[in-house]
């Protein structure tokens, strides 16, 4: 039986791709599950410094399976949009920096996956939309992540149509870091996983954690928030060893860096 999704890590950097090209790697829940499960193994395997997330086929993905969204009981829909949420919130909890690599389409709950991701490099192929209402199903947990990569009216305006964007207005609204022509798609993902490689992975989490939880506070509350993390932050074996390499004028050692997998 074949997989979902199949994963490998190489020096550091793991990379998981979607494996449902058939059906334009559509979220079923089996593959949700299962994707959740890998995230939650990539967690905790202090290999693992950066994440990239990437799919077979043209699509990147499609969003939830809609086999699975016809005469269904209350219960099975709430279990697929549960495992949605838990999904994307994963996403944003792990230590690790987590890259979309979009090659192709992003829809729906495909698009809230891009939205959800730390960073994003498009292929100038690439394309995002939440056509949900035109489908009688308004795409109100992709809005979510949406609305907090691109803000309320861009946000509003793919909702409200479900008109595609193309990779550089997503680039220019923020929904994707930046868009590279499509043969160099897997080159830019990885450049970017592999510099931010270079750096301890106990203070990416750090960084990342901090990132999420500031993001939302008022100005007074974030930097309240942010002085607590930077003073404990500061005590840490990496930040000693960081400052006092620099000062050195040498390359860092750090403390809690694992020796890449190959």
């Amino acid at each position: 039986m074949k997989s979902n999704l199949y994963s490998n890590i190489e020096n550091g950097i793991a990379t998981v791709t979607l494996n449902r090209p058939e059906r334009r790697n559509a979220l079923s829940i089996d593959l949700t599950l299962e994707l959740l499960e890998c995230l939650h193994r990539l967690e905790v395997n202090r290999a693992v410094q950066v994440i990239i997330l990437a799919s077979e086929g043209s699509v990147f993905c499609s969003g939830h399976d809609l086999n699975e969204m016809l005469q269904e009981h209350p219960s099975d829909y709430k279990r697929i949009f549960c495992a949605c949420t838990h999904l994307m919130t994963k996403i944003q909890s792990i230590p690790q920096p987590v890259i979309a690599e979009v090659q192709g389409l992003a829809t729906a709950a495909g698009c809230q996956l891009v939205a959800s991701c730390d960073l994003a490099i498009a292929s100038e192929k690439a394309s995002f939309a939440t056509p949900g209402v035109r489908i009688g199903l308004f795409c109100s947990t992709p809005m979510v992540a949406l609305t907090r990569a691109i803000g309320r009216k861009r946000a509003m305006e793919m909702l409200l149509t479900g008109e595609p964007i193309d990779a550089y207005q997503a680039s220019e609204w923020g929904l994707v870091n930046r868009v590279v022509p499509a043969q160099n798609l897997r080159s830019a993902t990885r450049t970017l996983a592999e510099r931010i490689a270079e750096a301890s992975p106990v203070v990416v989490g750090i960084g990342k954690n901090a990132f999420y939880k500031q993001i939302e506070l008022d100005q007074t509350h974030a930097y309240a928030f942010a002085s607590q993390t930077m003073s404990a932050n500061a005590q840490e074996p990496e930040a000693q060893e960081g400052i006092r390499a620099f000062l050195e004028k040498r390359p860092a050692r750090w403390p809690h860096h694992a020796q890449p997998q190959l």
